[in-house]
């Protein structure tokens, strides 16, 4: 018996409806629905997905699960997603009463019990879901009672088909697509992190474990190889939380990617202290085709980098950004202010560094607290959260987060950091670059004249 499964992914949280290809907006796929309908094709389901970001609004949403009339419906939830996804489930119920609802994702990871008053929601997926779901199917497919929460199992990552890509709407497009040609894919190579920031640990171990795994290289070339004849892309973003951190795997993926015969620009994440261990292993990223590294700089100051736990300092910020300079690697620079107990000189301290180090995309964050992390129990027993409800959980400016920080003085710093108005010149000079097709080398040059 084959199930119709219904995926969906709810991330309208800043963007809105009709998000998806709009000129100057990220769109890029989620791998984890991507995963689970992999594997779920793989046991013999039927397999459609709902992205909202390419929705008109509610009512074509309702209008795809209605036409669709799924055994199960699948939704993916960020703790910002919250009321969004369960929305989603209380139409599915709404338009077909029997229809199984499973919600997953970070923040049922995280905080099931959130969930667990909510009757529209069916089984709540904790962690990973590409060997779990399946088994799911099969109990949904025999008629057998399902548990309320359910655990997902690690799987073994080389096991893995690769992700379902085409049943997303539209090519992917990063936050860097002004240097980037298209097609762009973006691929992960492992699950995990290693460091323990109080941002973001413990939440991650809880979904991932607190080992890395890692696909072996080979079986990263075969979805390359596939992706090359089958898209053609130009341009790639490995988009594991910290590649860097096995030089001996990213050493091995170079030799790899070149013999393969690959020139197509890079960029993935790293961190300061290891860009300075591990100057020869970025060079040799370099000459593989490292375009750009998105560089977790977080504050210019020493003092909130060890309340962060980050285990970096400024001066390794800065030393990474020398040593990208002189390699010719790009620098997506990712910081954030307005955190608990943060000076103003502190945040000065941050601006002061950004502006040193120049990076080629400047990425500012207001801080918020998540659930899950260390740093999120942090403002609770502080009483300094400000956050009414699960929409405050996005990362970009909508609201104060915290309390005691002066965001209007926050929002004039992170300008300064960015180069004001000059920045924002070239950022809608670059958006009308790339509907004109203006030739990259002259996109440049004008960042260089405008920006700097």
């Amino acid at each position: 018996m084959s199930l119709r499964i219904h995926l969906v992914h709810p991330g309208i949280s800043f963007y809105g409806f009709g998000a998806s290809g709009r000129p100057g907006e990220p769109s890029l796929i989620h791998h984890g629905l991507a995963m689970v309908a992999a594997t779920a094709r793989q046991a013999g389901h039927q397999v459609t997905l709902t992205d909202m970001r390419a929705c008109s609004g509610w009512d074509e949403v309702r209008d795809r699960l209605r036409e669709d009339a799924p055994d199960v419906v699948g939704i993916t939830m960020m703790s910002c997603e919250f009321d969004t996804a369960l929305e989603v489930a209380r139409i599915a119920k709404e338009e077909r009463p029997e229809t199984v609802v499973v919600v997953g994702g970070p923040h049922p990871s995280i905080a099931a019990e959130e969930l667990e008053p909510h009757p529209e929601v069916d089984v709540i997926f904790k962690g990973e879901g590409e060997v779990t779901f399946p088994a799911l199917l099969e109990q949904i497919e025999r008629g057998e009672r399902l548990e309320r929460v359910v655990q997902g199992e690690a799987p073994d990552l080389d096991a893995l088909p690769f992700p379902a890509r085409d049943l997303f709407p539209s090519v992917e497009v990063p936050d860097v697509s002004l240097y980037f040609p298209q097609p762009f894919v973006t691929i992960i190579t492992g699950r995990g992190c290693r460091y323990n920031c109080a941002f973001c640990q413990p939440a991650e171990r809880r979904i991932f474990g607190r080992r890395v795994r890692r696909r072996s290289v080979a079986h990263v070339m075969r979805e390359l190889e596939q992706l090359r004849q089958e898209i053609g892309f130009r341009s790639l973003m490995i988009h594991d939380d910290c590649l860097t951190e096995d030089p001996e795997w990213v050493g091995q993926f170079c030799d790899a990617y070149i013999a393969a015969g690959f020139d197509a620009p890079f960029v993935c994440q790293s961190r300061a202290d290891l860009i300075c261990k591990n100057r020869d292993m970025i060079a040799k990223m370099r000459r593989a085709g490292l375009d750009t590294l998105m560089i977790g700089f977080e504050s210019g100051s020493d003092r909130v980098l060890r309340f962060l736990r980050k285990g970096t300092t400024v001066e390794q910020n800065l030393e990474a950004a020398r040593i990208c300079r002189s390699l010719g690697i790009r620098i997506f620079a990712n910081y954030m202010v307005g955190i608990p107990t943060e000076t103003q000189d502190e945040v000065r301290e941050t601006v002061a560094m950004i502006r040193e180090i120049r990076p080629d995309f400047c990425s500012p964050a207001y801080y918020t607290p998540h659930p899950g992390s260390d740093l999120f129990d942090y403002c609770l027993e502080h009483d300094l959260s400000l956050i009414t409800d699960h929409a405050g959980y996005t990362r970009y400016p909508t609201e104060p987060k915290i309390r005691g920080i002066d965001y209007e003085f926050i929002e004039k710093m992170v300008d300064e950091s960015r180069g004001a108005r000059r920045y924002h010149l070239f950022d809608r000079l670059s958006r009308a670059s790339r509907r004109l097709h203006v030739p990259e080398p002259v996109r440049r040059l004008a960042k260089r004249l405008i920006v700097r």
